[in-house]
């Protein structure tokens, strides 16, 4: 299918492997232009080598932690100098520690609102601004299925990811009008290093084998199965495309049916 992207410019945060990484191959894929951004240097400069040998793609790396007002200063420059603008955005960062209500600080949930709330509102308002003056603009937030059903293990996650749902949803509603959406991927278990740690975590906690667990979480997805990056980023790259211009304020899960609301 062709999304009629191609030629668009984008931004991808966090790209150097898991989630990002698998929307940037997406998006490279469609004939995206794309600046990606990692922590890591050397792991984002490896990354957007083999993203643009593969799918012979103008990527560029930018090292950014986008808690860091500073880098995210550096990321737009680089993005004006090598891509000039921005329709697209992929806001996306890591997960903070996993554990209960009990078992953080105050420091512990401000690094967590930072990491994930914070970054996502300061990366927006950062390009969000090229979007206006192209009048074409696609905006996801990558969150998790616990801004519908908080997992008891991931208490920070569930506080701080919530709040991005909220900001979006308000976003959304005042961007339409320049013909650009904002919507956020709420994410159940898909195969990352992050959810292996999760798992590892829960199988270290119960005493079990980390097949134990994840055989007990793959019959807990009706599917019976944990989701691929491929996956993942692929439906982001369809919620970022043309063809998704009337889904916007959405919170839109990829999680083989393990949520059980209705709504």
């Amino acid at each position: 299918m062709d999304l009629k992207i191609k030629g668009k410019k984008g931004v991808v945060a966090a790209a150097s492997s898991g989630l990002g990484r698998a929307v940037a191959e997406s998006l490279a894929e469609e004939g995206v232009d794309l600046v990606i951004c990692s922590r890591n240097r050397e792991k984002i400069k490896k990354a957007a080598e083999e993203i643009s040998v593969k799918y012979k793609a103008n990527v560029f790396p930018v090292s950014c932690d986008v808690t860091i007002e500073g880098d995210l200063l550096k990321l737009k420059e680089e993005v004006e100098k090598k891509l000039g603008t921005c329709h697209i955005l992929f806001a996306n960062a890591g997960g903070p520690p996993p554990g209960g209500v009990e078992d953080f600080s105050t420091e512990d949930l401000n690094n967590a609102l930072k990491l994930n709330l914070f970054s996502t509102v300061n990366l927006v308002k950062t390009f969000l601004p090229y979007m206006r003056r192209e009048l074409w603009g696609r905006i996801l937030a990558s969150t998790s299925i616990s801004v519908k059903q908080p997992i008891p293990s991931l208490a920070l996650s569930n506080i701080s990811r919530a709040g991005v749902v909220s900001y979006i949803k308000t976003l959304s509603d005042q961007v339409g009008k320049f013909n650009i959406t904002a919507n956020v991927i709420a994410p159940g278990y898909i195969q990352t290093g992050r959810v292996v740690q999760i798992l590892n975590n829960k199988a270290k906690k119960e005493g079990k084998s980390y097949e134990e667990v994840k055989g007990e979480l793959k019959k807990a997805i009706p599917v019976n199965k944990i989701g691929s990056p491929e996956e993942f980023g692929a439906f982001s790259a369809f919620l970022l495309s043309d063809l998704a211009s009337y889904i916007t304020g959405d919170t839109i899960l990829i999680d083989g049916g393990m949520y059980r609301g209705t709504m």
